[in-house]
């Protein structure tokens, strides 16, 4: 009976898992993350937005690390962790994140791509209708004097979208689901991707160019759904933006430092860059604030009707929030329960544990 009883009890113990969240966006304190985690997990969560806060004893005992968005994981923060085992970015983008430290740490590192994509490009596709359709200076106009300004003449720099030629950087899940809002609006799609799969343009009805530089000739609209890497970073600037169409929109929903914000200024001073709708900036909050920015938070009237800046929003809604949340902690809790990885970013590089 008593080897029963010890058979029992080995049965019925379960092991605890320390999954830490520093910098969380939430204010329940993990509600949906314990529902999920169980008698599994123990959830800690804080809400850091900077290195010198992270709990170093919490960073030296967690077996798991869910992040989001507002702490950078460089290198020498991932030195600081003792027993992780796995790395789960609570997003889309991973730049935030060591991830050839971690790899070096044998730390699986997975990021969270199936959420927030129908967000994403309707938020993209609204800031172009709010820039070509002149919807922000109509709406200031009419409430400043409801009477005098109503009138269409404000402003007369709307654009008809059908037939014009909209382009994007990138056909992930974003730029797909961006690319068809697109063309529902009468505009003529292209794409520049050289990792797209041939074939996949054809299979949406795209046309496909096989440079950037065709692609900035061509458009009229340039959205950007790429990632941020060495690569790509700044791949906006002085001379590409000189290549694009005069007159040519700018739409950036994917990352801020795909951008030189400098260079944007000079080519949106000169005219030859007519509008920019911008969801993501390369510091945030931005520190120093770029100069572009700082005329738009000053009204300058040579940007008026021009410039649309939403703070990193375009992924959020009340069901991609969950969703982000969701799926993140489950591909935690797979991880750590059965060594099941999802979404992982340095599987290839991993040594067998």
């Amino acid at each position: 009976m008593a080897a029963s009883s010890q058979n029992c009890s080995e049965k019925h113990f379960i092991m605890k898992f320390l999954v830490y969240t520093p910098d969380a966006v939430y204010d329940d304190g993990g509600v949906l993350e314990r529902q999920i985690g169980g008698d599994l997990i123990d959830l800690r969560v804080e809400k850091w937005r900077g290195q010198e806060q992270l709990n170093e004893d919490l960073l030296a005992s967690a077996d798991g690390l869910l992040l989001w968005q507002m702490i950078n994981l460089d290198a020498s923060t991932i030195a600081r962790l003792r027993k992780c085992r796995i790395i789960v970015r609570c997003g889309t983008g991973y730049n935030n994140i060591d991830v050839a430290a971690a790899t070096e740490r044998n730390i699986p590192v997975c990021n969270t791509p199936d959420y927030g994509t129908a967000e994403v490009a309707d938020h993209t596709i609204a800031l172009l209708l709010a820039l070509e359709r002149g919807l922000i200076p109509f709406d200031e106009a009419v409430r400043a004097d409801p009477i005098k300004n109503f009138d269409h003449r404000i402003f007369m720099d709307e654009r008809r979208l059908a037939g014009r030629v909209f382009g994007t950087v990138g056909l992930g899940p974003v730029g797909t689901a961006t690319a068809l809002r697109a063309k529902a609006f009468g505009l003529h799609v292209s794409t520049y991707d050289p990792y797209l799969p041939r074939g996949q343009e054809l299979a949406l009805g795209i046309e496909r160019v096989e440079s950037l530089d065709e692609l900035l000739g061509a458009v009229d609209i340039l959205s950007l759904h790429a990632p941020l890497t060495a690569q790509t970073t700044n791949l906006i600037n002085a001379t590409t933006l000189a290549k694009l169409k005069p007159q040519a929109t700018l739409l950036n929903t994917a990352r801020g430092g795909l951008v030189d914000w400098d260079a944007l200024y000079d080519a949106m001073k000169s005219g030859h860059v007519r509008a920019a709708g911008i969801d993501v900036l390369p510091t945030e909050p931005p520190d120093p604030v770029p100069k572009l920015l700082r005329c738009h938070a000053n009204r300058e009237p040579w940007l008026h009707g021009r410039l649309l800046i939403t703070p990193h929003a375009a992924w959020s809604s009340i069901e991609s929030r969950d969703d982000a949340r969701k799926i993140s902690m489950k591909t935690m809790v797979g991880y750590l329960r059965n060594g099941a990885l999802r979404s992982c970013l340095n599987k290839q590089h991993l040594r067998p544990a």
